[in-house]
């Protein structure tokens, strides 16, 4: 659980496998945009800091978040997986909490389904999706006084693109 002292950018690279031979893929929703944008940021900016090439990384935008799931299957089903590009994906998404119901609805479905996914695909497929009361909330996890979301999701495909690697 993320405090008010501990900011989740921070990352020791010497504990990270290096990951210039590693090809990302990345499913950004485009609703609540301002957040899923700084998200994006912040997983493309890790993602090079720990050596992977910038045309290694492959963006596919998506209408809301519980279209992640199709996107990311999509992603994993497409020439990119075909041609052995991927080692690995990130699902981006942002659900703010309102007065009805939808919220807990969407929130499961993408739960479930990127569960899916990694239990039924090849390729991992890293869960980003900030599901928060407010919009203060998320604005603090997409690189405010709480860190970036995004790029600890870049360090989790990393290591998963390793463990991948290693057990084929």
């Amino acid at each position: 659980m993320a405090t008010a002292n501990h900011n989740l950018s921070n990352y020791d690279k010497t504990t990270i496998p290096n990951a210039k031979d590693f090809r990302f893929g990345i499913v950004v929703s485009e609703w609540n945009s301002q957040i899923t944008e700084g998200l994006w940021q912040g997983a493309f900016e890790a993602l090079v800091d720990c050596g992977a090439l910038k045309e290694n990384i492959v963006r596919w935008n998506v209408p809301g978040t519980f279209e992640l799931t199709y996107g990311a299957a999509r992603m994993g089903k497409s020439i990119y997986a075909d041609s052995g590009m991927l080692d690995a994906i990130i699902v981006i998404g942002c659900v703010i909490q309102g007065e009805t119901k939808h919220f807990d609805f969407v929130c499961d479905g993408v739960t479930q389904g990127i569960k899916d996914l990694n239990l039924k695909g090849d390729i991992p497929v890293i869960f980003c999706v900030l599901t928060d009361n407010n919009l203060q909330q998320s604005i603090d996890r997409s690189g405010g006084k709480h860190g970036n979301k995004g790029t600890e999701a870049a360090i989790a495909a990393i290591k998963m693109a390793e463990l991948r690697k290693d057990t084929m």
